[in-house]
């Protein structure tokens, strides 16, 4: 973040001229179309007849609204009450405030315990911090034991959805991917496929010397860290190492126990229309005395990385309300054009590109927020209400007010606003003339796959002024 406003912008141009040649390139894929309307499709309609065990759906967001607003306000009072409960049962609890110190205090529990592997559960924190990199950068074994972020790691790819990672792939992808990096026979047979990655997961979770994963919701009045899965992974990556560490946002406080019969069925509904999702877990620090499973020892890292930053934004900490469930993702309609991987950041889709910004740089990410049609369709299914196409205008705004538009672009808004000031100007060129200036700003956008934009003949004025003749 030490750079100057020059070389910040520089960088930012080429990021954004890398999107907008993927998002061509993936928004004209019919095959990658067709997979991501199937898989998204068969979510949308899961989640409809979810939303059926509600009597009040409205309501239910309303008071979680309501609950993480007010949690997100006093986040520094949760936080201390979270860490003293927690430290109470023998838990560790590490505050990180950027990627590296997260790494640096992992990497010397790693070498403490002499580890060698490490099993995973799915953990978005770990993508953000780029955890997996780190570790086998210093010899370390990192699997992933959810399935999605296991396809997704032989594929050497980063997570395509915040929810399913491999939402991308067909069937017939998964199957060519085990075939080339397992050098299992061809199948079309999913539970066969399934039944692969299980048999190879199995061994891990017993060897591996250290567990991770990462938190639904951290629960401040039991200092507990609420693991929300479907696979039962989470559980076998936490049962069988000798060490657990959970790594988590700061912005996943909630204020007690109690509040999980809100958000637990919130979450699933919202993710993937379950009623709720088939594991749930409460972890409170390492095995007690009485109990027969579980770590010898327990860490939770406290993420910041720039949380803080949107939390001193007042009209914009309500991004960090989120629950993570992806529900915006699934009725974007840029996001089902583009894809995940074009936005090239851990958190992708309508909430990503609200708080991308503000975790990892606006000069590097702001193109982010401009790449919407802020049709509100994300706001209208968030469950804590997030008023996320509202959130892309503040960042638009942001992004102007520090000097970050290009400056073709500022040299073109200043002229439109003069000449849109004076009635003279509007008359003083000929329709030619427009039309010819219409052809050269829209050449590179919207003239690419359209019919340019014509002005008329004669303008309103003109009409206006004959029709008063006559």
């Amino acid at each position: 973040m030490a750079h100057s406003g020059k070389r910040r912008g520089k960088y930012s141009m080429s990021k954004l001229r890398q999107f907008l040649q993927d998002a061509e390139t993936k928004a004209f894929d019919q095959g990658h179309r067709a997979t991501i309307k199937f898989n998204i499709g068969k979510y949308n309609a899961a989640v409809q007849r979810g939303l059926t065990q509600y009597s009040d759906h409205e309501l239910a967001r309303e008071r979680a609204s309501y609950i993480k607003t007010q949690t997100i306000n006093n986040l520094d009072k949760y936080l201390m009450e979270f860490e003293a409960n927690f430290t109470a049962r023998g838990g560790k609890v590490i505050w990180a405030r950027d990627a590296q110190e997260a790494l640096k205090e992992i990497g010397e529990i790693m070498k403490r315990k002499r580890a060698r592997s490490v099993v995973k559960s799915k953990s978005m924190t770990t993508e953000e911090i780029h955890l997996n990199e780190y570790l086998e950068k210093n010899g370390i074994e990192t699997v992933e034991t959810d399935l999605g972020e296991y396809i997704v790691q032989l594929a050497e790819q980063r997570p395509y959805h915040i929810v399913t990672p491999a939402m991308h792939m067909s069937k017939e992808d998964i199957r060519d991917l085990f075939v080339r990096k397992l050098g299992i026979p061809p199948t079309d047979n999913a539970e066969e496929l399934v039944g692969v990655a299980r048999t190879l997961l199995r061994e891990k979770y017993t060897s591996a010397e250290v567990g991770i994963t990462g938190g639904n919701f951290l629960i401040a009045d039991v200092g507990g860290v609420a693991v929300t899965e479907n696979e039962g992974n989470g559980r076998l990556s936490t049962a069988f190492p000798k060490t657990h560490i959970a790594i988590v946002g700061i912005e996943k406080m909630i204020p007690s126990i109690m509040d999980l019969d809100l958000f637990w069925p919130l979450l699933s509904t919202s993710g993937t229309g379950q009623g709720i999702t088939v594991y749930n877990t409460i972890f409170t620090g390492p095995r007690q005395s009485k109990e027969k499973d579980g770590p010898e020892e327990m860490y939770v890292v406290l993420l910041d990385n720039g949380r803080t930053d949107l939390l001193a934004l007042p009209e914009k900490r309500e991004a960090l309300n989120c629950i993570r469930c992806g529900a915006c993702l699934n009725v974007c309609p840029v996001y089902k054009n583009i894809g995940g991987h074009t936005y090239e950041t851990t958190y992708s889709g309508p909430i990503g590109s609200v708080i991308t910004p503000h975790l990892s740089g606006m000069a590097e990410n702001k193109h982010l927020s401009f790449a919407s049609s802020l049709c509100g369709a994300c706001t209208s299914v968030c469950p804590v209400k997030i008023n996320i196409h509202n959130l892309l205008l503040l960042n638009r705004k942001q992004s102007v007010d520090e000097g970050m538009a290009e400056s073709q672009e500022r040299t073109a808004i200043k002229l439109w606003m003069r000449a849109m000031k004076s009635r003279t100007l509007m008359n003083l060129a000929p329709a030619g003339i427009k039309n010819f200036v219409l052809r050269y700003v829209q050449k590179d956008s919207w003239s690419k796959r359209r019919e340019p934009l014509q002005a008329a003949p004669k303008s309103f004025n003109q009409l206006w002024k004959e029709k008063r003749g006559r």
